[in-house]
């Protein structure tokens, strides 16, 4: 569906830095203008009466006595904008909604627990949710009525049905909204589970047994369609083949990994992965480029390649962060947030994709004499055709099949791909680019930072550390007070957001994984700071696990436990990981005790819906089967690092010093002239050993 958003691309480039150009002048302005979100100020310019949430507008809504309409979306959000084009900016619907509502505007990205709280009221409501969501809910913030996108006339009716019961009928709609607060509160409230832990393997077979009944083996990912490429989910899978040799397994992640690497989930042309695929095959995404997916997936390809010295791999998490370097980077070594998935059109119109697809001619004309062969590699036929009598650019093969069966090199062929794709990103350039979300959240940023740490590891680049040891001197520099505070976001060189659990849970994961591939033992120290004021701030000492929000912030109608991994993993399973890291590393018993129980709190639930608990898994697998702890001290620790680094092992941890060193996995472990490995699991180690092959064989 292609719809204009009049004013709001010259307005987000104005805010960037345009400052000669001259104003423009809008019929409307409403308090959003003040706000740094780029999708709130996509929203300043409607007719309607939107306000920030904050303690000053919740007040006013008690004084007024008027309803809250809580609508919540983000930048790169196509049916947002939609919505936004269809009811937002039109003045008849403004007016019933200014005249009846308090109306706020959240920025999803920015405000995730605000989010987390009206869409557990959506799902509870009508066992569904997304994005644009919207939800109204009494002056005091509990909501009774929510939904996704809607039709203007079905917006109007709604709202308007909404108005007559309120006036006729209120006290039904309090006791509702009693009734649906005190639901929102117990959804996914985790209780202390007191009976004594046990790790097997077969609860893990069990899970997966139930999982794979949907899996789509001739496609890749999951049976039917949209299609999401839920990067912990296979990173899980991949390791789990691995150990137990399930080579039936294997072969799916590995289908996965290549349909989506082959299809138009990923740009063939300038790199990069869409949020999900719209169909079965991977081929027409839902166009928005988001950093937390292409950050897990270069991580993802980065150990699948280690595994299968996959070219297709390999080229994917070049191009991805060529993509992230020429895209979402900021000066600062800051990471972007999204690429919207619309973009204007030839009519100027904004329309989901259109920066991205190509007519036949259009090719033809850009290609010339190679055009028959390209249009084999990227199947410009009935196979790739789209709607409309666009195509986008999808594979079949790697590029080694296609080289054999079109009697080409291999060679030869990886040149005319790169002139091919040098080509179509020339002519990109004609085009209107997708607008740019420039905000920088901690959580997505450390995420990035962790999948550039990956791929270091693994191909041994170091433009790659360069870009992570800047980004995480970013975090350090903006982002981390007093040693031991993260705020959430940062934009136009101001830091706010008081952090939340998923922004620690990810710095500490990242600088953990910085500290095992540099040795720099600040990364370390800032991961222990960080997870001893989560136990200050977050931690629940009844269930032991984690508030999503710090009992520093203001409080919602409910504190709410992120325990379900999705997209991104949950919080509380990221912290479970990294305390049993963390507890490993300076022989902490406290740590490990609350990660072993924060998983034996939710291991009952595995069964009934084991993809939503991928990372839980992967932590259980620390616990069920060996884990190793890596102690390399020497000279060339940082060499034997690099070797060991690559064989893939998820089942290890690394410690390191050139020198002396008093943590405890280190401490009486330098020998003068000489670089030892220990290998050691549960406190029981190996004989010390300078040979890596030696140390890898311990570790089988």
């Amino acid at each position: 569906m292609s719809k204009s958003l009049p004013f709001s691309f010259l307005l987000i480039l104005f805010l960037i830095g345009c400052k000669k150009e001259e104003q423009k002048s809008y019929k409307f302005t409403n308090s959003l203008i003040k706000e740094t979100s780029p999708y709130l100020l996509q929203h300043a310019h409607n007719p309607v009466n939107w306000y920030a949430w904050n303690e000053e507008t919740l007040e006013k809504a008690k004084k007024d006595n008027k309803l809250l309409l809580i609508s919540v979306g983000y930048a790169a959000c196509h049916w947002c904008h939609v919505m936004e084009h269809e009811s937002f900016e039109d003045e008849t619907v403004a007016k019933l909604m200014n005249t009846h509502f308090i109306n706020i505007k959240i920025d999803r990205e920015e405000r995730p627990d605000i989010d987390q709280v009206y869409m557990n009221a959506v799902q509870l409501m009508t066992g569904s949710g997304g994005w644009p969501l919207n939800c109204v809910a009494l002056p005091d913030g509990k909501p009774f009525w929510g939904g996704t996108y809607f039709t203007k006339d079905d917006w109007m009716n709604t709202l308007t049905q909404i108005i007559e019961v309120y006036q006729n009928n209120p006290e039904k709609i309090v006791e509702y909204a009693a009734k649906l607060t005190e639901g929102i509160k117990q959804s996914e409230l985790l209780e202390f589970n007191s009976s004594q832990p046990v790790f097997s393997n077969d609860t893990i077979k069990k899970a997966i047994a139930k999982w794979s009944t949907r899996f789509d083996r001739d496609l890749g990912g999951m049976m039917g369609a949209p299609k999401f490429p839920m990067p912990n989910n296979y990173n899980f899978l991949m390791r789990f083949a691995k150990q137990s040799n399930d080579l039936a397994l294997e072969k799916y992640v590995f289908k996965t990994l290549d349909k989506m690497a082959l299809g138009g989930l990923f740009d063939h042309v300038n790199g990069g992965f869409s949020r999900y695929s719209t169909d079965e095959k991977w081929h027409i995404p839902h166009f928005e480029k988001m950093l937390y997916d292409n950050a897990q997936l270069v991580s993802l390809y980065s150990d699948a390649y280690l595994i299968t010295k996959n070219d297709l791999y390999k080229d994917a998490v070049q191009k991805t962060l060529k993509f992230i370097s020429r895209e979402l980077t900021s000066r600062e070594g800051a990471f972007y947030s999204s690429l919207d998935a619309d973009s204007k059109n030839e009519n100027d119109e904004l329309e989901e994709g259109a920066y991205y697809i190509w007519k036949e001619d259009e090719l033809r004309n850009l290609i010339h004499i190679d055009f028959d062969l390209f249009a084999k590699y990227y199947n410009i036929n009935s196979y790739g055709l789209w709607e409309n009598n666009s195509y986008h650019l999808i594979r079949k093969e790697s590029a080694k099949e296609f080289a054999v069966n079109n009697n080409i090199s291999l060679a030869e062929l990886s040149l005319k791909v790169e002139k091919w794709n040098k080509i179509l990103s020339k002519a990109r350039e004609e085009k209107t680019r997708p607008r740019l979300d420039d905000k920088t959240l901690t959580s997505w940023n450390a995420l990035m930072l962790k999948g550039y740490i990956d791929a270091y590891r693994v191909f041994g680049k170091e433009e790659y550390l360069a870009c992570a040891i800047r980004n995480a001197e970013f975090i350090e520099e903006n982002q981390f007070f007093e040693k031991k505070r993260l705020n959430h976001n940062y934009k136009n060189g101001v830091s706010n957001i008081n952090g939340y659990l998923e922004d620690y849970a990810t710095v500490i994961d990242a600088f953990i994984s910085l500290y095992e591939v540099t040795l720099d033992q600040k990364w370390l120290f800032h991961s222990k700071a960080l997870a001893d004021y989560c136990y200050q701030h977050f931690y629940d000492p009844d269930s032991k696990m984690f508030f999503f929000t710090s009992d520093l912030d203001t409080e919602l109608i409910t504190r709410k436990m992120e325990i379900t991994d999705n997209v991104i993993p949950a919080s509380n399973s990221m912290m479970a990981k990294n305390l049993f890291k963390l507890s490993h590393y300076y022989h902490n018993n406290t740590y490990r005790k609350t990660s072993e129980q924060m998983l034996h709190n939710v291991s009952s639930q595995f069964s009934e819906y084991p993809s939503g608990y991928s990372n839980w898994l992967d932590l259980y697998l620390n616990f069920a089967e060996n884990f190793y702890e890596v102690a390399v001290v020497g000279d060339r620790a940082l060499d034997k690092i690099s070797e060991i680094n690559q064989t893939y092992l998820p089942n290890k941890l690394i410690a390191g010093s050139v020198a002396e060193n008093a943590m405890p996995l280190l401490q009486n472990r330098y020998v003068k002239n000489n670089t030892l490995i220990y290998v050691c699991v549960d406190g029981a180690c190996n004989l010390p050993t300078d040979e890596v092959l030696v140390a890898l064989k311990q570790m089988k």
